[in-house]
């Protein structure tokens, strides 16, 4: 369990980092790709043998799969920003956090590497981690810009779609090709692909639209890579600890997130909740029980 819980502190980490750009006037897409380089230096420094990485064969199958799945993790923040702004901190929230039901299925009816038998219990606990993280999302926003440009409803859809298939990317692509002591490198080489794919974007923005890049922005950046390099390596020992079931790990991940960044956010930037978004908090609670009950009576 240990990963499991690192896994959800870096990634509430992560969050109240991102949360503390606007007050300290970071670009967020800056910051992010130059996090990238902060892990795969993270990545070299855990890795065993880092002889690994640079004599990886950089044409075969698990490496353009890997450096494909860091195409994707700058693809999903380039949709949570235009989301965002779009159409709203609700939509680009619940989009994301609902796509952890794409790795589920997949898990449960493609891949099959679930460590254990799903229950009905079980089953119903998966209905109430979508229903809470639902409710923990859901906020009063002002809609009028959705109404009067309707092709930006779009922009959930394509987020939705885009964070599930990374998640499912990470599961497959680490279970498939990846021992489980290989998890620095697999974090490693897909940082290299977002390197790549987000360097090459950011000289584009600089040459065409005159876009500047902060010094503040860099550091931000090079800062986020930690949390960020420390909650996927955690993520994918959590995932081989539980027998690479996403059924069981990501709901349990995703809903024990989202609890802890609704307290701290609390605690540091006194966010409120509303009474929908409390409910969701008991739902979220209720969830885990009933997907781990099984863990859980062993333990005891």
């Amino acid at each position: 369990m240990l990963n499991f819980i690192l896994a959800v502190v870096f990634t509430v980490s992560l969050y109240l980092i991102m949360r503390s750009f606007t007050k300290y006037r970071v670009n967020p897409l800056h910051a992010v790709i130059f996090n990238y380089y902060t892990c795969v230096a993270m990545g070299l420094a855990l890795m065993p043998d880092r002889a690994q990485y640079f004599s990886a064969d950089w044409t075969s199958t698990p490496t353009l799969l890997t450096l494909a799945l860091g195409t994707m993790f700058i693809i999903v923040f380039v949709l949570i920003g235009f989301t965002t702004t779009k159409v709203g901190v609700t939509a680009a929230s619940l989009a994301g956090n609902m796509s952890l039901v794409i790795p589920v299925l997949f898990g449960l009816f493609v891949f099959k590497n679930n460590n254990k038998e799903f229950t009905f219990w079980n089953y119903t606990g998966l209905v109430l981690a979508l229903t809470a993280l639902a409710f923990s999302t859901l906020k009063k926003e002002n809609t009028d810009r959705t109404a009067k440009n309707g092709w930006i409803l779009f922009l959930p859809v394509l987020l939705f779609l885009g964070s599930g298939t990374n998640n499912t990317l990470i599961n497959y692509i680490s279970a498939t090709f990846y021992k489980p002591e290989q998890s620095a490198l697999f974090t490693a080489l897909a940082c290299t692909g977002a390197i790549l794919v987000g360097t090459v974007f950011l000289i584009f923005k600089v040459l065409t639209a005159r876009e500047k890049v902060s010094g503040r922005s860099i550091l931000g950046g090079l800062i986020l890579g930690f949390p960020n390099f420390l909650s996927f390596y955690f993520l994918l020992g959590a995932l081989s600890d539980f027998g690479n079931s996403a059924a069981f790990v990501f709901p349990i991940y995703n809903v024990l997130s989202m609890l802890m960044s609704a307290f701290l956010a609390w605690v540091f930037f006194k966010e409120t909740l509303q009474p929908l978004n409390k409910a969701g908090l008991v739902l979220a609670v209720l969830a885990i029980l009933l997907i781990s009950y099984q863990e859980i009576s062993a333990a005891f």
